[in-house]
């Protein structure tokens, strides 16, 4: 889909559908849309009327146009309030006006949107809207869904936006599909192999530096913990590590760490039918982002040093599963009692940390379908953000602001780590029920000694059942403009 910023009034656009945002309290037609109306023989103002449009936020209306005038259909969606316009709201009416010209069969598309901030991030942002929602993934359909023309030309029109600012918003959406496609996978398609040659492809594709750690090399560095997850499985595990460095000396130099089990049955503590095992492929929802991010910011060239890593596998039920009781011991030499097996994914995140900070980078960040706990604390569109930095934290809800993508800082409450204390060994991996998402995230603290460091529990918005504004139903990609915007910053 071609994305331009166009300086042709509205009057004189042609093609086959010209949308127009309208605001509550603007819905009077004066100087520049009287004119379209005239033009349109009134069609304009009659759709207004006839169907009572108000300008709610993401209310629509659509009419065809008759005569010989330059524009097949006039479509009308609605803003909401004035004095609430914000970069979200942009985002989300670029989305129900990519989904209206698609319903409405049209293949080019002229929008006319008011200036949020600046012309750029106004750009960015209906790009974003646009492209996110238009994304299908037909992969494993043996017919595709809604089959009609796609929308293959979008002018905003009356924007001067740079061709820069819509090109690098296109090339964080192609990071944010690779991981909706990544995390939608169901887990006889997406598996520790496939992620790896996943992480090949990337590194060839934007010349990256890529290591792959496999078995052998993780009992090198005594990965007990991360080992200790995947000796259940006939696959085998994957420490995967891509090193993206800018050409002129780094700025800064960070790390992302994203949680990466393929499928989690919940080993011994096995899961039930009815708790979400089915669903259990999006348990690499954290390494999906990171892949994205990744593909992002290789095309983006900032100039930022970012290590991507992520500890894979699968936590199965076999004769090689680690029992209930067991002790691992993780890569820092620290002992952990498994007293729950379907606690897993902590135990693969301490051995990708201690990792991470050996490399002396600036800031860590990890990502991880952790919780259930957390989706009961903050339900299903929020991420839990716990850091032991403010400053990064507050980098990290700028950057999630900036991309309307929800986070909540939760505590780092160091007296219920009490509860994750063990009789012989250092810790277990799991405490009491009260306060689980903040045990687990103190848990991962103890993998981190001195960087700057932020854990993100996102188990409740990598997926969504219904359509929520420029998501679609499955995967979402959450995360990956948040990382974006938080390693440009």
């Amino acid at each position: 889909m071609e994305i331009k910023a166009s300086n042709t009034p509205k009057l004189e656009w042609t093609g086959d559908a010209l949308i127009i945002g309208l605001f509550e309290d603007a819905i009077e037609l004066t100087g520049d849309m009287a004119k379209l109306d005239v033009m349109l023989a009134g069609t304009l103002s009659e759709l207004i009327e006839e169907t009572e449009f108000k300008g709610k936020a993401n209310s629509t209306a659509s009419s065809r146009v008759g005569g010989t005038t330059p524009i097949r259909k006039i479509m009308i969606v609605g803003l909401g309030k004035s004095e609430e316009l914000k970069l979200e709201t942009l985002r989300q009416t670029a989305a129900t006006c990519g989904r209206l010209a698609k319903k409405e069969r049209c293949k080019t598309l002229g929008i006319s949107l008011p200036i949020c901030q600046d012309a750029d991030s106004t750009a960015i942002a209906i790009t974003e809207g646009i492209e996110l929602a238009l994304y299908q993934d037909n992969r494993f359909k043996s017919e595709l869904e809604n089959p009609g023309p796609d929308v293959e030309k979008v002018e905003l029109i009356g924007l001067a936006a740079s061709d820069e600012a819509i090109a690098s918003a296109q090339q964080i959406c192609s990071g944010v599909i690779l991981a909706r496609e990544l995390v939608a996978a169901p887990a006889n398609s997406c598996t520790p192999i496939t992620m790896a040659k996943t992480a090949e492809a990337l590194a060839k594709e934007f010349d990256l530096t890529l290591e792959i750690l496999e078995k052998e090399d993780c009992e090198k560095l005594g990965m007990g913990a991360f080992l200790g997850v995947a000796q259940g499985s006939d696959l085998p595990p994957k420490f995967i590590h891509i090193t993206y460095k800018p050409e002129s000396t780094p700025r800064r130099k960070l790390a992302i760490v994203g949680k990466g089990l393929t499928f989690d049955s919940g080993g011994l503590n096995l899961k039930t039918s009815g708790s979400g095992i089915e669903m259990m492929k999006i348990d690499m929802g954290g390494a999906g982002t990171t892949f994205g991010a990744l593909k992002a910011i290789a095309q983006l060239k900032p100039d930022v040093e970012v290590h991507f890593i992520s500890a894979v596998t699968e936590n199965m039920v076999s004769g090689h599963a680690i029992h209930p009781g067991d002790f691992v011991t993780a890569s820092n030499g620290k002992t952990i009692e498994v007293n729950n097996t379907d606690a897993e994914g902590r135990l693969t995140l301490a051995d990708a940390l201690v990792f991470a900070e050996k490399l002396e980078v600036d800031a860590i960040v990890d990502l991880a379908t952790l919780t259930g706990a957390c989706i009961v604390a903050l339900g299903n569109d929020i991420a839990g953000l716990w850091s032991s930095n403010d400053d990064l934290a507050a980098e990290l809800t700028a950057a999630a602001k900036k991309a309307g993508e929800k986070v909540w800082r939760m505590p780092l409450e160091e007296k219920y780590f009490e509860g994750l204390k063990a009789t012989h060994a250092d810790m277990k991996n799991t405490g009491p029920r009260p306060g689980g998402a903040i045990t687990a995230a103190l848990f991962l603290k103890q993998f981190v000694k001195n960087t700057p460091w932020a854990h993100l529990d996102v188990a409740g918005p990598v997926w969504i059942d219904v359509e929520n504004g420029y998501n679609n139903p499955g995967a979402t990609g959450y995360g990956v403009r948040t990382l974006v915007n938080w390693i440009l910053s």
